[in-house]
């Protein structure tokens, strides 16, 4: 399939138009032809969608979630059998090990159907996951999270979600893991 004669400007007013039908808000990045949408999770609190326009498609990329504490394998092959259950996206890690979803649609997809099926395909490929890859990868830091925050009267609201797995974790003696930084 051949670029629109227009190439990657009219790709963009052709995106912009799509997301405005649907009525998603976006700004403008900062790499040519880039907008960006910050979608609002359950589990995630937000989900920033990078969407660049190029030549012949659209390249998607949202960050999921940083490199794991712990259980790196469970926790990437967690992801990667979540890749088969993705439409036209997919699971990868920078040289950090920190995780970006990313895919492309052609410029000729772009309309505000589409746009809507890959931002909502987006959204729950980043948010529905996130509670369990925290459980795999980070258990451990959001245990000493927890005894930090109840050794000094802190608020756990933000934990409360693993509050069945985080309870009984305190220091009996009452005594605060001397944690210098938080």
């Amino acid at each position: 399939m051949s670029a629109p004669a227009d190439g990657v400007a009219g790709g963009l007013d052709r995106l912009r138009a799509a997301l405005q039908e649907t009525g998603v808000e976006f700004a403008d990045g900062t790499r040519e032809g880039e907008l960006v949408v910050t979608l609002p999770g359950e589990r995630k609190l937000k989900t920033v969608c990078s969407l660049v326009v190029g030549v012949n498609a659209v390249s998607v990329q949202a960050f999921v979630i940083r490199r794991p504490d712990e259980n790196h394998e469970k926790f990437y092959t967690s992801l990667l059998r979540r890749n088969l259950r993705l439409p036209g996206m997919a699971y990868a890690i920078d040289g950090s090990g920190d995780v970006y979803l990313t895919g492309r649609l052609p410029l000729a997809a772009i309309d505000a159907a589409s746009i809507d099926r890959l931002l909502g395909t987006v959204l729950t490929a980043c948010d529905e996951p996130f509670n369990e890859l925290l459980v795999i990868g980070f258990l451990t830091s959001m245990r000493t999270e927890w005894r930090w925050r109840l050794s000094r009267g802190e608020s756990t609201a933000n934990l409360e979600a693993f509050r069945h797995l985080l309870e009984g974790t305190e220091d009996v003696t009452g005594e605060s893991e001397g944690h210098g930084t938080h």
